[in-house]
């Protein structure tokens, strides 16, 4: 290599590094910290069957008996470990008797590699009731007649999705973890792919089903970071996102012995919605914010529209402090023969 040739790389690389530390000085990492987080959050998920005429149509609506949990989570690196309970005493938490009983789990893992964000997830659902019981039913009363209650309608879901920033120095993170604070208004699109096995079982008057759906989707979302307040302190951060997708469903009924009947193929095209906003505050030690976000998709089904809503609700007040060295030093170990952590 020439002197002239040296001297250029050499350039090069120092205007490199030069950028890389005025972009880092831009997004703050908490990775090294351990953050422990108080939360309230709420899950609203249904599904809503509309037929008939568009100037009279008639819609079912299928909901869970939906609970506000409180938990306590702690977060480092990337170990995470939440613990969570329903207190008896918060309102809607106690209407068993009208709504029978749901259960819902969800198990969601989020990747930053670089400009990508990777999530994955498990979903179990079980127990839902008919909402809208007064369309059928003129002389049922609400808050003391029971509502039409489906205990055995079952939903599990594996999936993910991968997305890619296409701004620079700008990080999901701050808004979906708070494993980082962004110190500029900034905003991106993120394009992303996501996929889905959902799984149905249903018992009915003795008959089992089971209905198994596969679907893709290709979105494009728009994410913005607006960061205000002296010293920068407080977030406000909208999302939305449309997308189209494909779905491939199986359905059948089981008999008493395990042989399949009335089985049906059926592909759809589904168009699916996301939004969300996030409003926080952050120190360097002190934490506190709420989240509200919407998913939806939909598609036709033999002249029938179907649609799948998911409400989230979350409201969180944390604290960051450094780990025990003990903690650090055998973090520090596992990683040394697992890289990835």
């Amino acid at each position: 290599m020439s002197p002239k040739s040296a001297a250029v790389f050499l350039l090069s690389l120092l205007a490199v590094l030069a950028k890389a530390q005025v972009d880092t000085a831009r997004i703050k990492s908490y990775a090294d910290q351990i953050m422990v987080r108080i939360n309230l959050d709420t899950n609203v998920e249904n599904y809503i069957f509309t037929e008939g005429p568009e100037d009279n149509p008639l819609e079912t609506i299928f909901s869970i008996n939906n609970k506000t949990r409180a938990s306590f989570s702690v977060d480092y690196r990337i170990i995470s470990a939440t613990i969570s309970f329903t207190p008896g005493f918060l309102p809607g938490n106690n209407d068993d008797a009208l709504k029978g009983n749901s259960s819902y789990t969800d198990l969601r893992f989020r990747f930053f590699p670089k400009k990508f964000i990777q999530t994955v997830y498990y979903k179990n659902v079980k127990g839902f009731y008919m909402e809208n019981m007064s369309d059928f039913f003129p002389e049922w009363k609400e808050g003391t007649d029971p509502y039409l209650q489906f205990p055995d309608l079952r939903v599990q879901s594996f999936g993910g999705s991968t997305a890619y920033v296409l701004k620079d120095n700008f990080s999901l993170k701050s808004i979906y973890t708070q494993g980082e604070w962004q110190k500029e208004s900034r905003g991106s699109w993120v394009p992303f792919v996501d996929y889905d096995l959902s799984v149905f079982r249903d018992i009915l008057n003795r008959q089992k089903s089971k209905e198994t759906q596969y679907s893709f989707g290709a979105n494009m979302g728009y994410f913005y970071n607006w960061v205000l307040g002296a010293g920068k302190r407080v977030n406000i951060a909208p999302n939305i996102s449309l997308g189209l997708g494909g779905m491939f469903s199986n359905s059948w009924d089981i008999r008493d012995d395990g042989t399949k009947f009335n089985k049906e193929n059926t592909q759809y095209l589904t168009l699916r919605f996301a939004a969300g906003l996030h409003i926080g505050y952050n120190t360097d030690r002190f934490l506190f914010g709420g989240k509200f976000n919407v998913n939806a998709y939909a598609y036709n089904e033999d002249n029938q529209n179907v649609q799948n809503n998911n409400v989230y609700g979350l409201l969180y007040i944390g604290y960051r402090f450094p780990p025990p060295k003990a903690v650090q030093r055998n973090y520090d170990k596992i990683r040394e023969k697992i890289p990835v952590l």
